[in-house]
């Protein structure tokens, strides 16, 4: 049986033993036991209620509360603590409690001032939640998924992903701040309410950003928040806004990634440089609040200045050289190396390296200033044209070997190129070529030499002389000589010269080969076989000698005849051709 069920039992025996003692006094009984019915009722009625009550002491940590009950209650000081303050307590102050039980098992008051302070939240809180009004409340702990808030007693809900807009990593500056928050959602019966930090900083941004793009002009100076980084800049958080900080916009000097000088969280003091109101694109710079390095640049460094400075970047097209903080030069890979060709950037110059460079060009305009780094050195062709000429011999290793000639390795780390035509006089240059091979020796004549295009022409060929100069002295157009077949062909065939040619080779085609067109066929003759041809052609352009027997044979059959055609013998024209032909061959025979 519960204590307040045994009071009331012990109440009513003791109001019937004094109705069996007292019978004349019957109406007075009646309302003794009205009045203690309505008393137990009453307090049975304030259990699980907030009631008032007076501080009678404070006694070993405990205050001692009388709320109008049969006793009184103890309640610890530690409960009365506001914020982590104690409260200014004494006797006689009137403080508000729970009413948990009516007596306990030491016949006290069950009195809880913490379920006190928590039901007073739960009706400010509730009536805060209808409104969409913010409460204020502490980060005291930490939970799975989130944080624990103090409502001023009442404990909420924090989810992780609603403690602010940006992810944080460190929550601990955070607690034990008192701080606004939005209930999200509330349920009285279970004991559960959910809050959001987020949603108070979101209006805040809504409100913010509002008077910022409002009051928004280029030119305007503002601090910002790193947000996000990309490779092509970085994204600032203005208070509500973000605008795109471009990494040609960071520094005046070179960056190639926004990470090398900001990371996210950093605050950063800003320039409006464009701003559509439209679609509220905010272009942001940095740069800009320093003083521009290229003003009087042109006069600082003028054309053919030399000077040092420091590879920043390298690509296939070049190399970039810093000067000073703020202000870089190209060289172009043309103007890397006099000797070099072809070559890529990376393999003559490193990043950092600290070259030194000569002023070329300077485009204010487009902020560009064109440097070189071989002209620092010696010109190595000019150098060649001063100590060389035309006609002189040199020796050198082939360096490389082409479609259309030989490039052979020249004092003064340069090549010289031997052109195909120039390698052999009695070969066509794609049969001369295969006699040569890579890191091979040869001994060359300048032929030519053009320093401003860099160029020098040699020869191997030249070295020995031209043996179409001694068929051009030895032979004229219209000799017949007896040449020696080399080559049979299906168009022709090729032959030798003899001594006096010097072994130079002449062509007769297929239609020359005999005055018969039956006997016009290049099988028929055999390698190594001797004929009697006319020199129809000498061509000194192409080097080429052509003959025909079929020449011969008409001049022959001419000249017969004359010598014969006027003889009144009577003899027929086949006595005469044989007659011609018995001379010849006496003639040939002596």
């Amino acid at each position: 049986m519960s204590p307040r069920a045994a009071q009331k039992s012990a109440a009513s025996k003791r109001a019937a033993s004094k109705k069996h003692h007292e019978p004349a006094n019957t109406q007075g009984s009646g309302e003794f036991a009205a009045m203690l019915d309505e008393s137990f009722g009453k307090a049975g009625r304030l259990e699980g209620q907030v009631i008032k009550g007076k501080v009678l002491s404070i006694e070993n940590d405990f205050v001692l509360v009388d709320v109008g009950l049969k006793s009184e209650g103890r309640i610890a000081l530690r409960e009365f603590t506001m914020g982590g303050v104690a409260a200014e307590l004494k006797a006689g102050d009137t403080v508000e409690v729970f009413l948990e039980r009516m007596e306990d098992r030491n016949g006290e008051a069950m009195l809880s001032r913490e379920k006190a302070k928590r039901e007073e939240s739960w009706t400010v809180l509730q009536e805060s939640f209808d409104k969409g009004a913010h409460v204020t409340g502490t980060i005291d702990g930490r939970v799975k998924g989130g944080f624990t808030v103090n409502l001023n007693g009442a404990m909420a809900f924090l989810p992780g992903s609603q403690v602010d807009i940006r992810p944080v990593k460190d929550i601990t500056p955070l607690m034990g701040t008192p701080q606004p928050f939005q209930i999200l959602k509330m349920d009285r019966t279970r004991g559960n309410i959910v809050v959001s930090r987020r949603a108070v900083l979101e209006e805040s941004r809504a409100e913010a950003r509002t008077e910022l793009v409002a009051n928004l002009k280029e030119g305007q100076i503002l601090t910002g928040v790193v947000k996000n980084i990309t490779d092509y800049g970085a994204f600032v958080d203005l208070g509500g806004v973000d605008g795109l900080l471009h990494v040609t916009d960071i520094a005046w000097k070179r960056i190639n990634h926004p990470s090398e000088t900001l990371h996210i969280g950093q605050q950063v003091q800003v320039q409006v440089i464009r701003f559509n109101p439209e679609t509220h694109r905010i272009s942001l710079g940095m740069k800009q609040l320093e003083s521009d390095p290229w003003e009087g640049i042109a006069a600082k460094y003028p054309a053919s200045m030399r000077l040092k400075g420091r590879v920043t970047n390298i690509t296939d097209y070049g190399a970039f050289v810093e000067l000073e903080p703020g202000i870089e030069g190209l060289v172009h890979v043309s103007e890397m190396s006099w000797t070099k060709k072809n070559v890529h950037p990376g393999k003559i110059v490193s990043t950092s390296q600290e070259v030194e460079v000569m002023v070329l060009d300077i485009d204010m305009q487009k902020r560009r200033i064109s440097l070189g780094i071989k002209q620092c050195v010696e010109n190595p062709w000019e150098q060649f044209k001063h100590s060389h000429t035309v006609g002189d011999t040199l020796s050198g290793e082939i360096r490389n070997i082409t479609e259309f000639g030989l490039f052979v390795g020249l004092p003064g780390d340069i090549d010289g190129m031997v052109h195909m035509s120039d390698i052999a006089w009695d070969k066509q240059g794609e049969d001369a070529i295969k006699d040569y091979q890579k890191g091979q020796n040869v001994t060359v004549k300048v032929l030519d030499i053009d320093a401003a295009k860099e160029r020098i022409g040699l020869g191997i060929k030249q070295m020995t002389p031209d043996p179409f100069e001694g068929v051009a002295v030895s032979f004229k157009k219209g000799d017949v000589v007896t040449c020696t077949v080399s080559t049979i062909v299906e168009n022709g065939i090729e032959v030798t010269l003899g001594d006096q040619g010097q072994g130079f080779t002449g062509f007769i085609k297929r239609g020359d080969l005999a005055r018969e067109r039956s006997e016009q066929k290049p099988d028929r003759f055999a390698v190594g076989e001797k004929v009697d041809a006319k020199i129809t052609n000498i061509d000194k352009g192409t080097r080429k000698v052509t003959l025909s027997i079929k020449a011969r044979e008409v001049e022959e059959e001419k000249q017969a005849m004359a010598e014969y055609g006027s003889s009144d013998s009577g003899a027929s024209l086949g006595d005469i051709l044989g007659a011609a032909i018995k001379k010849a061959g006496q003639k040939k025979a002596e």
